[in-house]
């Protein structure tokens, strides 16, 4: 696919993003404590290179961290600063590839790469690229986080779709309104990559309104991502899974090597 159509994917998705939650809100913070507690300091500087909306930057902001936010769509970039300032917090936000981050060397204590972003690179040399950036902008010893699916269970059953999700929206004078969100999935004949539909089913004056956005995923398996990182300078890798850490996705933890 065009490197543009993941940044048009999350530019038509910014404004209704927040819809894919339950509550947005509350998966903030319970995201943010999460990824907190494995920071395990205060006031670290924090780079969220696949900001989207602010889920996870605006998360670790409240509990303190000083934080950055990129993001490949600049609309997405935008609405997590407007977000984090609603909110009374402080979120630098830019719009940058995670290959080509505009940062010194050594600049931050903590690289972020979650919610499943990195596996739209769909090449080894593009995860190796985008690796040796984290890499380059920690400090030694800094500290790695990356979240994907549990591509190794995934890969073994190639799912068609995702149950849906609904968001319940109450106004206080028409009731509730419901947003329905789900994915279909379309495995490529390699078995790794997959095009992905997501399918918004919109309350429309009784009705409903279709929004179908579509983008493509490498189901990238955890022992080949741990050995591209190791391959980037990482090290200490492991993975900690949601029953651990409190994160709703699987966590590639790791250490900038010396």
């Amino acid at each position: 696919m065009p490197e543009t159509s993941v940044a048009h994917f999350y530019d038509e998705l910014t404004d209704d993003y927040h819809l894919i939650y339950p509550d947005w809100d509350a998966s903030i913070r319970r995201q943010g404590g999460a990824l907190d507690a494995l920071i395990g300091t205060e006031r670290a500087a924090v780079l969220d290179c696949s900001c989207g909306i602010g889920t996870q930057a605006i998360g670790l902001a409240l509990h303190g961290h000083q934080v950055t936010g990129t993001d490949l769509s600049p609309r997405a970039a935008a609405r997590a600063a407007r977000e984090a300032a609603h909110r009374g917090l402080s979120l630098r936000t830019a719009a940058a590839d995670m290959r080509r981050l505009p940062f010194p060397d050594g600049r931050f204590d903590t690289v972020l790469c979650a919610d499943n972003s990195l596996p739209h690179l769909l090449t080894g040399q593009d995860v190796r690229a985008a690796l040796a950036e984290m890499r380059r902008v920690l400090r030694p010893d800094g500290l790695l986080l990356i979240s994907t699916r549990p591509y190794d269970d995934l890969l073994r059953d190639r799912p068609a779709s995702t149950p849906p999700h609904v968001h319940r929206t109450t106004d206080g004078t028409e009731g509730e309104e419901r947003t329905v969100t789900f994915q279909l999935w379309h495995w490529h004949d390699d078995g790794e990559h997959y095009d992905l539909e997501h399918f918004q089913l919109l309350p429309a004056g009784g009705e409903w309104s279709v929004k179908v956005r579509r983008t493509t995923y490498w189901a990238l398996g955890q022992d080949r991502l741990a050995g591209l990182a190791a391959e980037a300078g990482f090290v200490d890798t492991e993975w900690r899974m949601p029953g651990a850490t409190g994160f709703f996705q699987p966590l590639l933890v790791a250490r900038a090597g010396e």
